[in-house]
C-alpha cells in the first residue's frame, strides 16, 4: 500500500499537465465551495447608487450596471456553469457509453445504422446541434443542460465504440467468452473497466467543451435566464461596458478561461498517465 502511494505521488509530480490541472481546477472549485456557504452580498441585490463602481474593499471585483456585486455573481455563476457542465457530461457519457459499447460489441446492422446516425449528427458542431435542440425545448438552464447533453452523446459513443472494437479481439475477452460469460457481463464487467483511462481523459475534455458551450449559448441568450447568473450570461450583460468598466467583463471571463484550462490540463494529464 505504501509503495502504491509513493508511486502515485511520483506519477503526479512528474505529470506536469495533471499537476497544473489539479491546481487550476482546485482554485475554481474552492471559489465555488466558498460560495456555497458565504458570499459578500446576495447575487441579485441591486444598489442604484453603486452602479459600475470600481474595485474596492467593499466590492473586490466591482459592481455591474445594476449595482450588483460582481464577486458574488461570479461565485454564483461559476456554480451554475459547473452544474450545467457536469449534467451535460453525465448525460453524454452515460448514453454515449451505452450506445458505443452495445454497437461496438454486437456489430452488424445495429452498428451500421447507429453509426450512420452518429455520423449525421457529427456533421453539425455541438453548439449548432444544441441550438436546434434548445429551439424545441425552450430557453433556460435546465433546457440548456439537456440540449448540450444530447449534443455530446455522439462524441462519447464514437470513442467508446472504437475502444470496444479494439478490446473485443483481445485474449482476455476470448477467454471469458470460452467460459460462457454473458454478453452484458462481458461489456460492463470485462471490457468497459479496461477503457477507464481513455474515458477519464474524454470526460475531462467533455467538461472543457461543456463549459465553452454553456458560456457561448448563454452569451447568445438561449441559456441561463434571470435571476440565474451563469458566467456566459454575465459576459453577455457586460459586453457593452467593455471599455467603461473592463473589470465587469474581465472577472467572469478569467474564471471561464481558468475552468477551460484546468479541465484541458487534466484531460492531457490523464491521457499521459503511466
Amino acid at each position: 500500500m505504501k509503495k502504491m502511494q509513493t508511486s502515485l505521488k511520483k506519477n503526479i509530480r512528474e505529470n506536469t499537465y495533471l499537476l497544473a490541472g489539479m491546481i487550476i481546477t482546485g482554485a475554481v472549485l474552492l471559489l465555488i465551495i466558498v460560495g456555497l456557504f458565504w458570499m459578500p452580498y446576495e447575487p441579485t441585490m441591486m444598489n442604484a447608487s453603486e452602479k459600475l463602481a470600481g474595485i474596492s474593499l467593499r466590492h473586490p471585483m466591482g459592481t455591474d450596471n445594476m449595482g450588483r456585486d460582481v464577486l458574488s455573481r461570479v461565485m454564483y455563476g461559476s456554480r451554475i456553469t459547473l452544474f450545467i457542465a457536469i449534467g451535460t457530461v453525465l448525460i453524454g457519457a452515460v448514453m454515449g457509453t451505452i450506445i458505443g459499447a452495445v454497437t461496438g460489441y454486437f456489430g452488424g446492422m445495429l452498428d451500421e445504422v447507429a453509426m450512420r446516425i452518429i455520423d449525421a449528427l457529427f456533421a453539425f458542431p455541438s453548439i449548432l446541434l444544441a441550438l436546434v435542440i434548445v429551439s424545441v425545448f425552450g430557453t433556460g438552464w435546465l433546457q440548456l443542460l439537456l440540449s448540450l447533453g444530447i449534443a455530446f452523446i455522439p462524441s462519447f459513443a464514437r470513442i467508446v465504440r472504437g475502444e470496444v472494437l479494439r478490446c473485443k479481439s483481445m485474449d482476455y475477452v476470448e477467454n471469458a467468452r470460452l467460459i460462457g460469460v454473458s454478453d452484458l457481463r462481458m461489456i460492463f464487467v470485462h471490457i468497459l473497466p479496461n477503457i477507464k483511462g481513455v474515458m477519464a481523459s474524454s470526460i475531462m475534455i467533455g467538461f472543457n467543451n461543456a463549459v465553452l458551450a454553456e458560456a457561448g449559448l448563454s452569451y447568445l441568450g438561449v441559456g441561463s435566464q434571470p435571476p440565474y447568473a451563469s458566467l456566459g450570461k454575465m459576459l453577455s450583460d457586460a459586453q457593452q461596458y467593455m471599455f467603461t468598466a473592463p473589470f465587469y467583463v474581465l472577472c467572469p471571463g478569467v474564471v471561464i478561461v481558468l475552468m477551460v484550462l484546468g479541465f484541458a490540463f487534466l484531460g492531457e494529464g490523464l491521457a499521459r498517465w503511466k
